[in-house]
């Protein structure tokens, strides 16, 4: 099979829509499948434990008399965790640290909590505080995903949650040891092997067995999507992901070959990831094509790699960095590779992107398993208004204030006035009876 991303160019009058037509992906969710979700969260919620087991048992082929069986202890976890092979568990233990430690630095920078006093007295302040207790979902079935599990527990545990709560899908109860020692190595508190739309539900609404959470995490199928979308507003939700991009920007200075298994990375995912090049150099994107083709046959994924680039790649000549650097904006990928020799130079005009890798020798890959940052990323251009993954998602704010008898009565004067404007009297009498107030000297 071959795969030709569409050449495109912003010299072309139809550019515009050509690539507007490139990146549209429907994000609207099946009506059976809504549906479906629908009804299954309602029997979890009715039912509990017995529905979850039902659906384990229909979806996963994994029959368990309860769900205790469903449940992995912590031995079992640490059991899978020494019976990995050395290298595997030295790599384990170095992207959890490198993990662990750049979330670590985020909660320092921004989750604190602060407070001052101004002239008269007054406190005001903010208060973080970790939630109480979370869901991560770890899809699991057609792969073993080791990195998504250290991604979402351990910005979580930096954040101070007490109770972590993973949910794994084992169809034909097969249980991946990297997995299971992933959990162990990011400090997860429990974890059941379900998962779809009846995990989600386990989570949100609580089983006698699973415990109600505060908010759900990660990734998952269309099931998945369509669950978490129903139950925010019980629980919090991180994002609603759409399939994995990453978009290039490239000054010809790469090596073809790495850039063409760059695009490669997100398009093994599945057939509708979106992987776009854009550059000035056509004779550099001549050379890129030229490596797709020869490395494509390589690739024990290829027929998947070739459906997503034929269906939404893209290799887009453009007259300058500069302009390259605009359409990135708006586009707002979810990874975003700078493969320049100065990639410092561009990064200053690069506003909306879930994560950006700058220089030639930082791949996306990296990213996804161990240079630190969350790889938990906003899809869809919804980069424009969202951010990554992180302890902040795993934090909630609550403001202080505690008035002075000097400030109530400056901010008494004030806020009376605005509450009757409202026509709202007691506000306005709340704030009037502390004015000049003697009833606690």
């Amino acid at each position: 099979m071959q795969a030709q991303p569409l050449r495109l160019s912003t010299a072309q009058a139809d550019f515009q829509t050509l690539l507007h037509q490139r990146l549209h992906w429907s994000a609207d969710t099946d009506a059976a499948i809504e549906q479906r979700v629908a009804d299954i969260l309602a029997d979890v919620k009715a039912r509990g434990d017995a529905a979850v087991l039902e659906y384990t048992e229909r979806f996963d082929g994994l029959k368990a008399d309860n769900m205790s069986a469903l449940e992995l202890t912590q031995a079992e976890l640490k059991a899978a965790f020494d019976g990995l092979p050395t290298e595997q568990r030295d790599a384990l233990q170095a992207a959890a640290a490198r993990v662990r430690s750049y979330h670590e630095a985020q909660k320092k920078a921004s989750g604190e909590s602060w407070q001052y006093r101004d002239a008269d007295g007054t406190l005001l302040g903010q208060k973080v505080t970790p939630l109480d207790r979370v869901g991560i979902y770890v899809p699991g079935g057609k792969a073993a995903y080791p990195s998504s599990v250290l991604m979402n527990a351990i910005p979580a545990h930096v954040a101070g949650v007490a109770d972590i709560i993973m949910v794994v899908p084992t169809p034909k109860a097969e249980k991946p040891p990297l997995v299971l020692a992933a959990a162990y190595v990011a400090g997860v508190s429990r974890v059941f092997t379900i998962g779809g739309a009846q995990a989600v539900a386990a989570l949100a609404y609580g089983t006698a067995t699973v415990p109600a959470v505060d908010k759900i995490t990660g990734p998952g199928n269309a099931y998945v999507a369509a669950a978490k979308r129903r139950v925010f507003g019980t629980v919090g939700i991180d994002m609603i992901a759409g399939p994995s991009e990453i978009l290039v920007l490239a000054d010809g200075s790469t090596p073809p070959d790495w850039v063409a298994m760059d695009l490669f990375s997100q398009a093994e995912h599945d057939e509708l990831a979106q992987s776009i090049l854009l550059c000035p150099d056509a004779a550099y994107i001549d050379a890129v094509q030229a490596a797709i083709d020869r490395l494509l046959p390589e690739m024990p994924r290829r027929d998947i790699i070739a459906a997503s680039l034929n269906g939404r790649g893209a290799l887009i000549h453009t007259r300058s960095m500069q302009e390259a650097c605009e359409i990135s904006n708006r586009i707002a990928p979810e990874h975003l590779e700078v493969s320049s020799r100065q990639p410092h130079q561009w990064e200053p005009l690069l506003k909306h992107a879930g994560a950006i890798f700058l220089g030639a020798y930082t791949s996306e890959s990296l990213g996804d398993y161990c240079a630190g940052p969350n790889h938990v990323l906003p899809t869809s251009g919804t980069a424009r208004f969202s951010s990554p993954l992180g302890v902040y998602d795993f934090q909630k704010r609550s403001s202080l204030i505690e008035v002075s008898e000097a400030g109530a009565q400056v901010l008494g004067q004030i806020a009376s006035v605005l509450a009757l404007g409202e026509g709202l009297q007691a506000h306005a009498r709340a704030a009037q009876m502390r004015l000049n107030s003697n009833k606690f000297k």
